[in-house]
């Protein structure tokens, strides 16, 4: 950072502990984007990223920077925080169009309803029945514990690990490594896996519980 450069990347904490430090200048940006916003904003980020934006826009000036959103998602507060950085004129570009509520022709939905107590073992049957014994399976949880408890659950007769934010960032890779490759068949996750994963080749997709 001492001695410049053209592209910084950050999380808001670790950019806002920067500047705080005075390690970091942020009056000659010339361009910003907000990777994931709504999911950004939406965790509480919203009060760190204004703060940091503070320092690289001044209001009502023509040489701010220009600033670039992108998010899978795009509820209506998105764009009311989206006006407060962008000049009037901005532009909206929309890859998804009309089908908002559409999903994949080729997905079948399915909706199981069991007692808790019950979970683990249907959840066995349903891979079996869905997956095959070759196939690959990504189960959606809500907590760690979950994952976890599922993971070493003797009615998942497949191979299955788990994937949540108290697992190291190094074990994490080595798990969708395997995953990949097929070393193992059922990755069992919390909404860490959600985004930004590309796994081709997955045959079923189970949420535990309705997503909220």
């Amino acid at each position: 950072l001492k001695s410049g450069i053209d592209i910084l990347v950050g999380t808001p904490g670790r950019i806002k502990d920067h500047i705080q430090n005075s390690k970091l200048e942020l009056s000659s940006v010339k361009h910003v984007v907000l990777d994931e916003v709504d999911h950004m904003l939406d965790m509480g980020f919203a009060e760190q990223v204004e703060e940091i934006l503070g320092f690289a826009y001044k209001k009502g000036s023509e040489n701010n920077p220009q600033t670039l959103l992108f998010s899978a998602t795009c509820p209506r507060w998105v764009y009311d925080v989206a006006k407060k950085y962008m000049k009037d004129e901005y532009e909206q570009i929309d890859l998804i169009g009309k089908k908002t509520q559409r999903t994949a022709t080729t997905v079948e939905h399915l909706a199981i309803q069991c007692r808790s107590s019950q979970r683990a073992g249907v959840l066995g049957d349903i891979i079996q029945v869905y997956s095959g014994s070759h196939g690959r399976t990504i189960v959606f949880c809500e907590t760690k514990k979950e994952a976890n408890e599922l993971a070493m659950n003797a009615s998942l007769k497949q191979d299955a690990q788990s994937l949540h934010g108290d697992i190291p960032q190094k074990q994490r890779e080595v798990t969708l490594k395997g995953f990949r490759s097929g070393v193992f068949e059922v990755l069992i996750a919390t909404n860490v896996a959600a985004r930004g994963l590309d796994i081709p080749e997955v045959d079923l997709v189970i949420q535990c519980s309705p997503p909220k």
